[in-house]
């Protein structure tokens, strides 16, 4: 297990998560993903490797600190970690994009 922190997107509160090195993390963003299944930050590694991310509430289902590692209060708001997922062997891109700005299709 490693310790990694993320940061609220609203408040740039930092928040640590103790997970395996080995999942990969595709966004932190202030609203959920279409259809994602999302668990708390306080679960155990089997429940945590089988979701989609993590559902954040800033101070209150998280310990939330400064940069330096002073504890403050979180604004409250709710952020989510999502992590790639795949489905039947492909990629799945996170709606909205996470990159790139906007995508626009021409075609009829």
């Amino acid at each position: 297990m490693v310790t990694v922190r993320y940061t609220c997107p609203n408040c740039d509160a930092v928040v640590s998560v103790d997970r395996r090195p080995d999942l990969a993390d595709r966004s932190v963003t202030t609203i959920q993903q279409p259809g994602w299944e999302y668990v708390t930050p306080n679960v155990d590694s089997e429940t945590l490797e089988a979701a989609d991310g993590i559902a954040f509430v800033c101070g209150e289902n998280c310990h939330v600190t400064d940069w330096e590692g002073n504890e403050i209060d979180g604004c409250g708001r709710p952020f989510y970690l999502n992590f790639v997922r795949f489905e039947a062997g492909v990629e799945l891109e996170p709606n909205p994009p996470t990159y790139g700005g906007p995508r626009f299709d021409f075609r009829p």
